[in-house]
């Protein structure tokens, strides 16, 4: 489970994410990164309606949730980034979500200097 202080919850937030961030894309995902001024980052799930009923809406949120728990320790601190969910990862297994996440955040430039490679 991901701590409160982790999460980005206010609208406002994902509102500003969208207009003044940067976006990076995937088949799978979307992948929306600005600067907070925090000393940690905030993570922001979007599964909307198009992706199927609320089964896999949960499922999917729930994968990316886990593959952003994994990454969390070897990305730099002090950004807010929200992942959206495409129709096509429905049904995609947890691998091939895992993979796309760390190729966005390494193309994002999230991922801590003297991290090892992360995929």
């Amino acid at each position: 489970m991901m701590p409160q202080h982790l999460r980005l919850r206010r609208s406002e937030d994902f509102a500003r994410l969208r207009q003044q961030g940067r976006s990076f894309h995937r088949p799978l995902m979307l992948l929306g990164v600005f600067p907070n001024a925090l000393v940690h980052n905030r993570y922001g799930f979007i599964t909307s309606k198009t992706l199927g009923n609320a089964v896999q809406r949960n499922r999917v949120r729930r994968q990316l949730r886990e593959a952003v728990r994994h990454l969390h320790p070897h990305l730099t601190p002090g950004y807010d980034l929200v992942i959206v969910g495409k129709k096509s990862i429905v049904g995609k297994p947890y691998t091939d979500i895992l993979r796309t996440v760390c190729q966005l955040m390494n193309e994002a430039g999230v991922v801590a200097e003297g991290s090892k490679p992360l995929c």
